[in-house]
C-alpha cells in the first residue's frame, strides 16, 4: 500500500491523536543529567533544570538521551529520573524517554518501564556496535514499538552508532501504529526530504543535528532534539518558531547567534562541553561520569566565547 494512506490509518490508532498534534514539535532539549563532582545524580538540580526549561520556552524534554549519559545511568536512577520528570513537569512539557540500546530485549524492557512511569513518548536509537542490517533494524524497532504504549520516535545517528537507518526502512516502520517519526541526525537535508516524500506530512521528522536544524526545518522537518538547547533554550525556541513557519530571514538571524555554540559544544565528545556550559551558567554541578571526563581546560575559553556570542552569559 502507498505510504501516506498507511500513516493515516496508523494515526487513528494512536492515543489522543498524538501523531497529528504539536506535542513533539519545536525545540526539544536532550537534557543533561546533573551530577555531583563524585558522579552522583543530583535530583534537586535535575528538577530545577526542568523548571528552568519550562520557563525558557523549551517545547519538550528528552530524558536519558545520549546527552543525558544514558549508557552509564543505572536502571534505578533511570526510573527515578523519569518519575521525577513526569511529576515535576505535570503536563507543562512532553517528556520523552530515551530507551534504546543495542539489545532488542533490553530495549523492549526499558521501553515498557518508561511507559509505566507515564512518559509521553520514547526515543529509540539504532543499535550501536553490533551493526545490524536494514531487516534487523526493522525487526528491532518493531519489537520495541510493539512493547510501547506511547508514541515511538526512531533515532538515526550513524556517526555515533556505525549503523544507518535508511529511508526505505523508515518507510516500512512508518506503518507501525506506534511509530510516529524519526530523529534524523545525519544533517542531510536531502535525507529528510526523502523521508517526508516516502512517508507523508503526518510522519514527524526531527533534526538531530543543531548545526543543520534550521535548514532541515525550512525543508519540512518539524523541530529539533537539541544539545544546544541545554544552554540556550529560549534562542532555540525562537529559531524553531521562525523556521517552522518558513521565516528564513528571522531564523537565520537567530541561528547566527547560535552558530558557535552549535560548533563548539562538540570540541570534545557530547555531553562533555555542554555539561561544562550549563554548569558555567550555574544551573548544575560540574560532575560527569566515567568514561567521560570534564572538559579540558584548553577548551574552556572556546566554549565560553561561543556562549558570549550567543549572548547567554
Amino acid at each position: 500500500r502507498p505510504c501516506m494512506p498507511r500513516r493515516r490509518e496508523s494515526t487513528m490508532r494512536l492515543p489522543s491523536g498524538q501523531a497529528s498534534n504539536p506535542m513533539f514539535r519545536g525545540s526539544i532539549a536532550s537534557l543533561v543529567t546533573p551530577m555531583s563532582e563524585s558522579g552522583e545524580v543530583d535530583y534537586a538540580a535535575f528538577e530545577s533544570l526542568l523548571d528552568w526549561h519550562a520557563d525558557q520556552g523549551t517545547d519538550g524534554i528528552v530524558v536519558l538521551g545520549t546527552t543525558g549519559e544514558s549508557p552509564t545511568v543505572t536502571a534505578g536512577e533511570s526510573d527515578e529520573l523519569l518519575s521525577r520528570a513526569v511529576r515535576r513537569l505535570g503536563g507543562r512539557l512532553p517528556v520523552i524517554a530515551g530507551t534504546g540500546t543495542n539489545s532488542t530485549a533490553t530495549t523492549v524492557e526499558r521501553t515498557r518501564r518508561a511507559c509505566e512511569h507515564g512518559v509521553d513518548g520514547v526515543l529509540i536509537v539504532t543499535p550501536y556496535y553490533n551493526k545490524p542490517g536494514q531487516e534487523g533494524l526493522v525487526r528491532h524497532f518493531s519489537a520495541a514499538a510493539d512493547a510501547s504504549s506511547v508514541p515511538v520516535i526512531l533515532y538515526n545517528v550513524p556517526s555515533r552508532t556505525a549503523c544507518d537507518l535508511l529511508p526505505p526502512a523508515v518507510e516500512r516502520l512508518a506503518g507501525h501504529p506506534r511509530i510516529i517519526g524519526v530523529k534524523e541526525a545525519t544533517g542531510q537535508v536531502a535525507r529528510a526530504r526523502e523521508i517526508l516524500e516516502r512517508c507523508g506530512d503526518d510522519f514527524l521528522v526531527l533534526s538531530g543535528d543543531d548545526a543543520s536544524c534550521r535548514e532541515l526545518m525550512l525543508a519540512g522537518a518539524q523541530g529539533v532534539i537539541s544539545v544546544t538547547a541545554n544552554a540556550a533554550p529560549r534562542l532555540l525556541h525562537e529559531l524553531c518558531d521562525a523556521a517552522r513557519v518558513g521565516d528564513a530571514g528571522r531564523a537565520a538571524l537567530v541561528d547566527q547567534r547560535l552558530a558557535a555554540l552549535h560548533r563548539d559544544l562538540f570540541v570534545e565528545a557530547n555531553p562533555i562541553p555542554v555539561k561544562w556550559a550549563v554548569s558555567r551558567l550555574g544551573l548544575i554541578p560540574p560532575g560527569i561520569r566515567l568514561p567521560l571526563t570534564p572538559l579540558e581546560p584548553g577548551h574552556h575559553a572556546t566554549v565560553l566565547a561561543a556562549m558570549e556570542q550567543a549572548g547567554i552569559i
